[in-house]
């Protein structure tokens, strides 16, 4: 499932690159592990929403769907705006 690995490199470079946080592998608890914290959390959706044009809404956040990288994935793609570019030189297509 390439658009679903996409995804997870993608929100793997967040984390490396704009958090300075790195996740050792996909499915590590975040919260469990001490990976993030709640500010870091905070920069970590306003990330997300910046990377995959989107908006998350407040009353939509549950936890457990960014509890690792590979959950935030599912959530990113299961949005109602799910994220149908493919990378071209590691940014989506217009």
């Amino acid at each position: 499932m390439e658009r679903g690995a996409g995804v997870q490199r993608r929100i793997q470079e967040i984390f490396s690159e704009r958090l300075q946080v790195e996740v050792p592998y996909p499915d590590i608890d975040l919260f469990e592990n001490g990976l993030i914290d709640s500010l870091v959390f905070v920069d970590l959706l306003l990330a997300l929403e910046e990377e995959f044009s989107m908006e998350i809404a407040l009353d939509r956040i549950n936890l457990d769907d960014f509890r690792s990288v590979a959950k935030i994935a599912d959530f990113i793609s299961s949005q109602d705006n799910p994220v149908e570019e493919i990378l071209i030189g590691g940014h989506s297509a217009p």
